[in-house]
């Protein structure tokens, strides 16, 4: 990945400060799309959204968003047609959750996850190619499923 779109909650700002200063020592380009600060509550959903249509319209290469659990920000990024969001918080849910599912948006929660273990779940997806073969018609059905329930 070259590019990277990144937003949080208030509970998970600092850990998306560290973690953009850590993704920027990887040589990756990051679009933080807020919040400037931890100091007031943030509504994660408009954060969530932000991400998520960044790496939809293929402005960024993939997207990694941060609140208390991840499971909010999760959700949200996963209204999206075309996002593939999921929490994660170990890092064999990090590799297969890329290798086999092609993650797009990968959820964390900087209050259940220390930033240590933040960092190396970064890395482990980041560096996980998507496996494709026998998984190309899987991505192939949840693109049908979603398309059939898109209202219009």
């Amino acid at each position: 990945m070259k590019k990277i779109a990144i937003g949080s909650d208030h509970a998970a700002f600092q850990a998306k400060i560290n973690l953009i200063e850590i993704l920027k020592s990887w040589d990756i380009e990051v679009v933080d799309v807020g919040p400037d600060s931890g100091e007031n509550p943030v509504e994660y959903v408009p954060i969530a959204e932000s991400v998520a249509l960044k790496v939809a319209n293929k402005e960024v290469d993939g997207g990694i968003l941060m609140c208390g659990t991840g499971v909010g920000m999760s959700v949200a990024a996963n209204k999206i047609p075309g996002i593939r969001a999921s929490v994660v918080n170990d890092l064999f849910t990090a590799q297969y959750s890329k290798s086999d599912v092609d993650l797009n948006v990968l959820c964390m929660g900087a209050r259940v996850i220390s930033e240590r273990i933040i960092m190396e779940i970064t890395k482990k997806w980041i560096e996980t190619p998507f496996t494709g073969g026998r998984f190309i018609p899987r991505i192939a059905q949840l693109h049908d499923m979603e398309s059939k329930y898109l209202v219009k």
